[in-house]
């Protein structure tokens, strides 16, 4: 039985995904409560995997609760901690689970994160990481030959960043990443829909791969700051900025500007990610203010 997000994308309506963080501790109470609201107002919602190199519970757990209450996950798996058979024990392991969505990524690097003595791993990154998926499902097992225990049914989806100036690069690296087995592309915060419209026309549609575009919740201006310096590849343009600094009540806005952008995208892509960092019980408000509704 294929996933909901698969089922949708195939059939070419277009999808809603919310990004929920784990818990920063041992109970995932407050997670779920936050993932609660977001049930039957998304069609997946998608789980990050140490983001930013920050210490949280693991996708794979969260993911199975998500799917205990209803919910359908998309589980990130990241390159960055973890060498290949753990990688392949987790991918195993998440079908057996009933998780039907993984998202491949290399991984932020330790140094953005709050233990940069960490040690990396990047035995995998995110086209190898596809290409053990894709032989999993083929049956292939990675020393033997062929899955003693039947093969998996996983749904691979990959990130890619619209904003990057280097187009070839950008085109090669896509290409790259639907030969080895992606079904479907998430991307970074799109601020100016110039570029996803550039990024669907000359790359995704020609390599006929759907495209989920993110949407960023920007929460003040000082916050858009903080992103503009340190967030890779961010480059949220004057006119949002200005917005935010001119704003009564700069929340608001952003959330303005967030529904805005959703109900821009989504026609433009064949989806929205919604990204709500640490404010994610918001994502309703975006989705009720873009006018967006479920489609299967």
């Amino acid at each position: 039985m294929k996933s909901k997000l698969q089922q949708t994308l195939e059939k070419r309506s277009k999808v809603i995904t919310a990004e929920l963080m784990p818990p920063r501790g041992g109970s995932p109470i407050r997670s779920l409560k936050i993932a609660q609201l977001l049930k039957d107002k998304v069609h997946a919602v998608n789980i990050t995997d140490g983001s930013r190199a920050v210490m949280r519970m693991c996708s794979l757990a969260m993911s199975k609760l998500l799917l205990e209450n209803g919910i359908e996950p998309v589980m990130q798996i990241s390159c960055r901690d973890r060498n290949k058979i753990a990688l392949q024990s987790d991918i195993l392991g998440a079908n057996a689970l009933g998780i039907k969505n993984i998202l491949c990524i290399t991984g932020d690097s330790v140094k953005a994160g709050d233990q940069q003595d960490a040690k990396a791993v990047h035995e995998f990154e995110s086209v190898r990481l596809l290409q053990q998926i894709q032989a999993f499902n083929k049956g292939i097992d990675p020393t033997l030959g062929e899955l003693s225990d039947k093969k998996t049914f996983i749904f691979a989806g990959a990130a890619a960043d619209p904003n990057c100036r280097n187009k070839r690069s950008l085109e090669n690296r896509m290409r790259k990443k639907k030969e080895a087995g992606a079904g479907f592309i998430q991307t970074q915060m799109v601020m100016e829909k110039e570029n996803l419209i550039e990024f669907c026309e000359k790359i995704s549609k020609p390599l006929e791969i759907p495209v989920i575009a993110g949407v960023f919740l920007l929460k003040s201006y000082k916050n858009a700051l903080f992103i503009n310096k340190y967030v890779p590849g961010a480059n949220i343009p004057e006119n949002i900025l200005n917005r935010l600094k001119d704003a009564k009540d700069p929340l608001q806005e952003g959330i303005k500007i967030a529904a805005e952008q959703a109900h821009d995208f989504i026609n433009i892509a064949n989806g929205v990610h919604l990204m709500a960092v640490k404010a994610e019980h918001l994502i309703p408000e975006i989705i009720e203010k873009a006018n967006l509704s479920l489609e299967y």
